[in-house]
């Protein structure tokens, strides 16, 4: 599942960008631990939107591939019941 991985590190990526814009942004007290835990959930926030516009083709072929991999077990899984009978 190359597309898997390929949408994964997309994804990641655009986190971790997200991530140290708003660390270097943010004027938080980075000392306390709800801080943190604040420029994480807007990190995750922010990333997810701009993942959701910026990775739109890359999710639509992991899609595929996750449907053609079910399809195609499927269809081997109707063969050898055939077989069988």
């Amino acid at each position: 599942m190359r597309s898997l991985l390929a949408y994964t590190v997309a994804r990641l990526a655009v986190f971790a960008a997200t991530a140290g814009i708003l660390y270097l942004v943010l004027p938080l007290d980075y000392g306390e631990s709800g801080a943190l835990l604040i420029l994480l959930a807007l990190a995750v926030l922010i990333s997810g939107i701009v993942s959701y516009v910026l990775l739109a083709r890359r999710r639509e072929e992991f899609s595929a591939a996750v449907v053609d991999a079910f399809l195609n077990a499927r269809h081997k899984f109707e063969k050898s019941r055939g077989k069988e009978d």
